[in-house]
């Protein structure tokens, strides 16, 4: 079984929302709202239809099809530039140190601060897996897939990158830092506030929480522990975030406070080791490879964009790359790759 990463298209909407509906909650790029889900592909649609290499805001977003049966058990997404149609907030960690010399004692507070400092980066997220697809590395697929469409339109992308972690859930499903700082101001519960943000956004947070910095010390123990934590099932995706490159810099999610992972673009190991484009040419077609060793390997431009696991020998003619790859990239001899050591 050959597994590809390619384009959304109009009748993924199925298998989309029947994936939206297994999150869990706090997952806000993948609602389970079929209205919310269809503008979303329709969006994407029309990002991978302009073939230009300006930068704008657009919404890429992908599909995990097994090249076989034609199954979709996966998805993800890139944001080019966020913040643009409303602000990109986040809280900021930060501390006050006060000294007070009558007592002769220095103070030391984290703060938690309102901001956009995050506005124009490039975000990668959106990143599910059906439970029977989590197997055989098709999650380090589906994220590093994401990596090498930027490679190759590498224009259209911002300096930064990030990644929001969802943050930890207790076992009712409800947010404790949620719970313990925001949802004093909205009399609203977790999954209620979660959902309208996925579909609405989270202007609304802005607008009605206090734009002063909130001192860790006067949230509830149970809150404060969360800050920066990623959910249970997250843990796995900020090591593999982590090798790219990718690291904790003090931002969290104003929802859950979940950890926002942040790496210069062209520093990603993915996108600094891929190779190829106008470089790598298929020579020929083998069974193995050559050599067997195992490639990521990407082609097309935007809606043709392909990308997927196989067995290839780099060679200074071009390359040798076995026959399934070949099928399910839909390539043959004489075919530019981009690829990358798996």
């Amino acid at each position: 079984m050959t597994r590809v990463v390619r384009p959304i298209r109009c009748d993924d909407l199925d298998p989309l929302y029947r994936m939206a509906q297994n999150t869990g909650g706090g997952f806000t790029n993948l609602p389970a709202d079929r209205p919310t889900l269809q503008q979303k592909v329709e969006r994407a649609l029309a990002c991978f239809s302009r073939d230009t290499d300006a930068p704008d805001n657009e919404l890429f977003l992908f599909a995990l099809e097994d090249s076989a049966s034609g199954a979709v058990d996966g998805t993800c997404q890139i944001y080019s530039s966020i913040g643009a149609n409303w602000p990109f907030y986040s809280y900021r960690i930060g501390a006050l140190t006060q000294v007070s010399k009558e007592l002769g004692q220095t103070f030391r507070a984290e703060t938690l601060t309102l901001c956009t400092d995050l506005d124009g980066a490039t975000e990668v997220g959106g990143l599910f897996l059906e439970p029977g697809a989590r197997a055989a590395g098709a999650g380090r697929l589906l994220a590093r897939a994401r990596y090498l469409f930027i490679k190759m339109h590498r224009p259209r992308f911002a300096p930064r990158t990030i990644a929001e972690l969802r943050g930890a859930l207790d076992a009712a499903g409800s947010s404790p830092f949620w719970d313990g700082l925001a949802g004093r101001f909205f009399g609203m519960p977790f999954c209620e506030a979660d959902a309208f943000n996925a579909v609405h956004g989270n202007q609304f947070i802005a607008d009605l929480m206090p734009k002063h910095p909130i001192y860790t010390s006067m949230l509830p123990d149970s809150a404060r522990v969360q800050i920066g934590v990623p959910h249970q099932s997250g843990q796995a995706a900020m090591r593999m975030l982590e090798r790219e490159g990718f690291a904790f810099d003090c931002y969290i999610d104003i929802f859950d406070g979940g950890p926002t992972m942040i790496a210069e673009t062209d520093r990603i190991a993915t996108i600094r080791d891929a190779q190829g484009s106008r470089i790598t040419q298929i020579a020929e077609l083998g069974n193995g490879g050559g050599d067997g060793i195992s490639h990521l390997i990407a082609t097309g431009r935007l809606h043709s964009f392909r990308c997927c696991r196989g067995l290839m020998h780099v060679a200074q003619h071009g390359a040798t790359l076995d026959r399934a790859a070949a099928i399910a990239l839909d390539v043959g001899v004489g075919d530019t790759i981009v690829h990358v050591a798996d």
